[in-house]
């Protein structure tokens, strides 16, 4: 840190003691007081941190500002995706050179035909300083649109609805849901998700009729359990309006034949502690993943669409101990199924006539798939998508009949500087401490040298079993080409290497998050791939509690930290059930109100374990109107880490003030805040340029 930045004198959060008690236990919180969100103080304390974090990084300005245009110079701004036909029209979605929103339109029949304008968000957006369009849904004669808009970043969604053949915006306005809407057969009647408006749980179904006040609406499903939140969607055969309503460990479904909404749903299977399932309708059958039956990798199987009590489910495709069951897609003649072996997707392919079953091939040791937009039931191509660590994202549509693909668009790097076969990717494994192989898939630019002085940015997220898939960015190559090398630890907590891989990272288990995540820096060093000089590391939401995590563990191994929208203050938080999505995360996290889940928060919680001691290098993010991660959580975190720290290093905390926490909402406003981030790495690093 120079001479000059030194003298810049950090904000500094006055201290109002707060007594937090349970269980015998006293916790003092001096910093609670953030969380008023409309306090003149909280909002004065929050803009003289980025005042801070502005003055910090002034002088990386220039730098910022060129890395954004870097950056924003390789994505191509006049882009479009891949056509896709549902009911008898093309959709595409295109962007136009210098706007920052998505443009949505439609042709009839042909790609040839005239184009119709759906959306145009450019125009939607004028006066919002944040705005998304959350979903459309078309009604099945194709002359309504149900859309969804959120101009304050809180997941809070109103829905309205467009007529399509006059362009006119009808009067039904329903405020507070989750923004997605379900279209009955009869092109008049509405199904959609309300969201309780403190926690922002979704909690109740209701049905619109066209041109009602929505006041009006029914509620046709309210679901009374507060650690479940609940959904509605239509099956792909169009048959079927489903509900269904889940908590992280247990799923349930209703079902309504959509030719007749004003008739009550039935109960799929009623809920069973512990038994997660989902379902997909073709013909008469429903075709059901689940764990059932001790399946913890789960299967899949099939009933009667007269008969959907488990007791009828039987196999189609049993439990594997090694074989992760993903995902499928039904077409006409095909099944598809998406499973995951030692990390790595596959697509299989079988034949409802059982005289095909076969699996695509890919060669790469590391890379990414995934089954891509398949709307038309019909249809006889499979469209996928497929990426690596140092291959652009392709969309790729396979014939089932001619057993061929094609390449229907390929991520184009503008810039005419990349090339692929300057980049190696690798897979690793880790020796964890308590013997476990952890995988790390690296990658690199060719003249990077490994000698253990190459800075390295080490990325994770490890949770709800969600995977980190090695995937390309353009973005990413910034930091590449500038002599930064990036891994992924896949560490416990995610499902990289099965269901147990997520079992193991959870619930009173959850220190195998951080302890992956250490000892895969540890060897990154040890092997020489980065030192504690210039190893880094990245985690946002759950991942920013794994940053908050390891840098109280072992600070040492860090010259710096990202850490956006953070979910520190673990216990405080899932004692509140007044915070939005709190009850829900009791099957992740534990529910401290159980004595044994709040000691073992409490010895973990990042908050809750600042300690007098150095820190690396921080740069911490959040957003005002977050409504997974409350903006105070990274607010208090920062204040107390600066009353305790014992080092001069920096410590910055930037809050967005107009977003929540998926960032901003243009397309390249993004760029904005990682150009931020990865200047706050370069410059610990002396690059400048």
């Amino acid at each position: 840190m120079s001479q000059e930045l030194k003298t810049i004198k950090p904000p500094k959060a006055e201290k109002r003691p707060k007594v937090l008690k349970i269980h015998s236990d006293e916790r003092i919180d001096d910093y609670y007081w953030l969380n008023e969100r409309e306090n003149e103080d909280v909002l004065k304390y929050l803009k003289t941190e980025n005042a801070y974090t502005k003055k910090m990084l002034k002088h990386t300005e220039g730098f910022q500002k060129s890395l954004f245009k870097e950056m924003k110079a390789r994505i191509k701004e006049d882009d479009a995706t891949v056509p896709y036909k549902l009911n008898g029209y093309w959709y595409i979605t295109r962007y136009v050179k210098g706007k920052d929103y998505p443009v949505y339109v439609r042709k009839k029949d042909s790609l040839e035909a005239p184009e119709e304008l759906l959306f145009d968000c450019n125009d939607m957006a004028k006066g919002h300083a944040y705005f998304n369009l959350g979903s459309i849904a078309i009604s099945p004669d194709n002359t309504l649109a149900a859309f969804s808009t959120d101009v304050v970043s809180r997941r809070q969604y109103t829905i309205q609805i467009k007529n399509l053949v006059t362009g006119e915006i009808l009067p039904d306005k329903i405020i507070n849901t989750t923004g997605s809407a379900t279209w009955a057969n009869d092109n008049a009647t509405l199904f959609y998700a309300m969201k309780d408006p403190v926690t922002l749980r979704s909690e109740k179904i209701c049905k619109h009729r066209l041109g009602s006040d929505n006041s009006a609406d029914d509620i046709v499903y309210k679901e009374e359990d507060d650690t479940f939140h609940t959904f509605v969607y239509k099956s792909k055969s169009r048959k079927y309006i489903i509900i269904g309503s889940s908590s992280t460990m247990t799923s349930e479904y209703r079902i309504l034949n959509a030719d007749t909404p004003d008739e009550p749903f039935t109960v799929f299977y009623e809920r069973e502690k512990d038994l997660e399932y989902s379902i997909a309708h073709f013909e008469d059958k429903f075709y059901v993943i689940s764990n059932a039956d001790d399946a913890q990798n789960f299967k899949l199987s099939k009933t009667p669409e007269n008969k959907t009590h488990k007791k009828y489910w039987t196999d189609v495709i049993p439990h594997r101990r090694s074989v992760l069951l993903e995902d499928i897609e039904i077409f006409k003649d095909y099944l598809v199924v998406n499973e995951r072996e030692n990390g790595l997707n596959r697509l299989r392919i079988m034949s409802w006539n059982d005289m095909e079953d076969y699996y695509l091939h890919f060669e790469s040791e590391t890379y990414n798939i995934f089954i891509g937009n398949n709307p038309d039931f019909e249809s006889g191509v499979l469209r996928y998508g497929y990426n690596s660590l140092t291959t652009p994202s392709s969309v790729i549509d396979y014939s089932f009949s001619t057993k061929t693909k094609e390449v229907k668009k390929e991520q184009e790097v503008l810039g005419g500087t990349f090339d692929k076969n300057n980049y190696i990717a690798e897979r690793l494994w880790a020796t964890a401490g308590d013997g476990v192989k952890i995988p790390i898939s690296l990658v690199y630019h060719k003249d990077t040298p490994i000698n253990g002085n190459s800075p390295l940015l080490q990325y994770a997220y490890g949770s709800y079993g969600s995977t980190t898939d090695p995937s390309f960015s353009s973005i990413r190559l910034s930091l590449l080409d500038r002599g930064f090398i990036y891994a992924i630890a896949h560490v416990r907590g995610g499902e990289y290497l099965g269901r147990h891989w997520y079992e193991d990272g959870k619930l009173l288990m959850k220190k195998n998050t951080f302890t992956d995540f250490i000892d895969c820096s540890k060897f990154l060093i040890e092997n020489k791939y980065t030192s504690e000089k210039h190893l880094y590391a990245y985690g946002g939401s759950a991942g920013g509690l794994l940053m908050g995590a390891i840098v109280n563990m072992n600070p040492e191994l860090y010259h710096g930290v990202l850490a956006a929208v953070p979910f520190v203050d673990v216990v405080t938080t899932m004692l509140d059930d007044s915070i939005p999505l709190t009850t829900g995360e009791y099957d992740e996290w534990g529910n401290p109100n159980n004595e044994a889940y709040y000691w073992y928060m409490k010895s973990y919680s990042p908050y809750d374990n600042v300690t007098t001691q150095e820190y690396p290098n921080m740069l911490v993010t959040t957003g005002l109107h977050d409504s997974q991660v409350q903006y105070w959580e990274p607010a208090k975190w920062v204040a107390k880490l600066r009353d305790l720290k014992t080092d001069n290093n920096i410590l910055l905390l930037h809050t967005d003030m107009d977003s929540g926490h998926g960032g901003a909402s243009g397309r390249f406003e993004s760029l904005i805040e990682v150009a931020m981030e990865y200047t706050f790495l370069l410059d610990l690093e002396g690059i400048s340029c």
